[in-house]
């Protein structure tokens, strides 16, 4: 990995602004391993993202086990039909088709997770985390890879006996799971709102 003091210079020629554009939620995944190379070049981008006091408070796990992804998705699926157990919402009732098809994974069957973990509670530590995945999510874009965030498997990861299994600290937590691969095929464009302006004085 390239030295947070010199950036690896990007593959591609790709802008800013086109990968903002271009970038798409992937939830369909080629069954290529990415390379350790690859990885550690995006997690060199996701370094460099903006840190409160400069605190760089992330840390992360690289998962690239296929059948350890299929029990972790075995295990989100179980705790999502606990937390919406008893509850008719449009909400939980979508989680508790996902969570009983029994065809349905909740990483789309990508090859690698990277977990973006938070050195403490603190919620600028988060956000920071969260600029990272941003950082990572886009240089990813830029160079031809797939990422999708999986929000619905953040309360697994920070459970005590997860985290023991992957080395992660007790007062430590995963706070962005991110998926990374090389992508299926073609991602739709999703048309989004204008942006909704509160107050402009």
């Amino acid at each position: 990995m390239s030295s947070a003091q010199t950036p690896a210079v990007p593959a591609s020629s790709m802008s800013v602004l086109d990968a903002i554009y271009r970038r798409r939620a992937v939830r369909d995944y080629k069954p290529e391993t990415l390379d350790r190379e690859t990885i550690e070049a995006l997690l060199d981008a996701a370094v460099h993202a903006p840190t409160a006091m400069h605190i760089e408070p992330w840390s992360f796990v690289v998962i690239q086990d296929k059948d350890l992804l299929n029990k972790l998705s075995d295990k989100v699926k179980e705790l999502l039909l606990k937390e919406v157990e008893g509850q008719t919402s449009e909400p939980a009732q979508k989680k508790r088709a996902y969570a009983n098809d029994p065809n349905f994974n909740v990483f789309y069957n990508a090859r690698t997770l990277i977990l973006i973990c938070a050195k403490s509670e603190d919620i600028s530590n988060k956000a920071d985390c969260w600029l990272a995945a941003q950082n990572l999510m886009l240089a990813a874009c830029a160079n031809g890879l797939g990422t999708c965030v999986i929000g619905l498997s953040i309360g697994l990861f920070n459970t005590p006996e997860v985290k023991e299994y992957l080395g992660i600290p007790s007062n430590v937590s995963p706070a962005a799971p991110i998926l990374l691969g090389f992508p299926a095929g073609d991602t739709p464009t999703v048309p989004r709102k204008p942006p909704e302006i509160l107050s402009w004085k």
